[in-house]
């Protein structure tokens, strides 16, 4: 994959669109001194480059009932690419995995869950995680606190 170089035009109206991304294009096209037709063209071209993915609302999860976040090792066995196709496409199908690295070390991957309560997370594990074929192990860290909690990416 090759790296893009941005310039000062895209690099503002990606460091913007980051932080809001429902700013609107006669917004944004003030902030960063171009005409609205010309931003409203390099905001379509950053797109299809698939340097910008998607435009979401970021929502809060303690909001809507999910107090307990989690990161969890899995461990495979056998560890292979059919068990690892298998566990990947387990991982798309449940809500409660918001995000499913896979990783180096003794574990295959790493999930970030999100749960309800404790015991809710520990149904979770018995109903869900373990039910997928060929998982033998889960390292379970729950978060306490989160210090530093961000989808921004550095530009520079």
């Amino acid at each position: 994959m090759n790296v893009v170089e941005l310039d000062s035009y895209d690099k503002k109206i990606v460091e913007l669109l980051q932080e809001d991304s429902s700013i609107s294009n006669i917004e944004l096209s003030k902030k960063i001194g171009l005409a609205p037709s010309s931003c409203l063209l390099r905001v379509k071209n950053l797109k299809e480059q698939k340097i910008i993915k998607q435009f979401t609302a970021v929502v809060d999860e303690k909001l809507l009932g999910f107090d307990v976040t989690c990161f969890a090792k899995v461990y495979m066995q056998p560890l292979n690419r059919e068990t690892s196709s298998n566990f990947i496409a387990a991982a798309k199908e449940i809500p409660e995995i918001v995000e499913c690295y896979t990783i180096t070390g003794d574990a295959a991957f790493l999930l970030k869950i999100v749960a309800k309560s404790f015991e809710y997370y520990r149904d979770f594990v018995f109903d869900k995680l373990l039910n997928v074929p060929y998982v033998s192990n889960i390292d379970t860290s729950i978060v306490v606190g989160a210090e530093k909690k961000t989808n921004v990416i550095p530009l520079d």
